[in-house]
């Protein structure tokens, strides 16, 4: 056998658009609970965008949040049940816009919870707005002719900013658009979850995706386009390593 389907994927069949990668990073999530064995201990958080899907297709106990107020209601789950492995699963709209409070604040006071931030430069679930993490130039249904920095501002590098924080313990940036690149990213969540069970701190995990849909091209040419733009800009890799910023 090649491949066989986790139990703790649901049934269910998924329902995001053809191509994008909040599937697979959901798949490897899962995959790294099952082979920790810790499907009893896990609780996830799951606020709003694409990323409120998660609680249907993730076999584990989630919680919905208020728009960006996940960090805030796992900080109360994981100071509740220490003991539990706490995860929240948000989108770039919700972590980096009306988010961006309870992620810093969260991440500042170190609190013992693992953030998995999917970063697609855009609102997908809502029309393709333009998000913090739009890059310049790039279109949206709000920047029609591209983000312009001296009327829109610049793009928003949180993950950077967070791994300045001496509260979080590791920070990395990954993709899920080709097999090596799922294998890293899963590698980063597993030693991610092993931090937080260690009681090492806030550890984020940023994965880069595409949105065909909102940038208005097919599968293969979003992930072409991602590789050509949204990687120089957002650089793969570890950012925080250990407790150290990485050089």
């Amino acid at each position: 056998m090649v491949y066989k389907k986790t139990p703790l994927m649901t049934d269910k069949v998924l329902s995001y658009c053809p191509g994008c990668g909040h599937g697979t990073a959901h798949r490897i999530t899962m995959e790294v609970v099952e082979e920790m064995g810790i499907q009893e201990d896990v609780l996830g958080v799951a606020p709003v965008g694409c990323s409120v899907l998660a609680y249907e297709f993730m076999n584990v106990d989630m919680s919905e949040a208020a728009h960006g107020r996940a960090p805030a209601v796992a900080t109360g789950m994981k100071r509740l049940w220490p003991n539990k492995l706490v995860f929240t699963y948000q989108g770039d709209g919700d972590l980096a816009a009306i988010g961006t409070a309870e992620t810093i604040h969260a991440c500042n006071r170190g609190e013992n919870i693992t953030i998995i931030f999917i970063n697609n430069g855009i609102y997908g679930m809502t029309g393709g707005q333009m998000a913090p993490t739009t890059l310049e130039g790039m279109k949206s249904s709000t920047s029609p002719f591209g983000r312009e920095a001296d009327i829109m501002g610049h793009p928003l590098k949180i993950t950077e900013l967070i791994a300045q924080l001496p509260g979080v313990y590791s920070v990395s940036r990954h993709a899920v658009h080709k097999p090596a690149a799922v294998r890293k990213a899963k590698r980063a969540i597993r030693k991610a979850f092993e931090d937080q069970l260690a009681k090492k701190g806030t550890t984020f995990i940023e994965i880069v995706s595409n949105c065909n849909s909102g940038w208005k091209m097919t599968p293969v040419k979003s992930n072409e386009w991602m590789e050509e733009h949204m990687f120089p800009f957002y650089p793969l890799g570890d950012i925080k390593k250990d407790g150290k910023l990485v050089k």
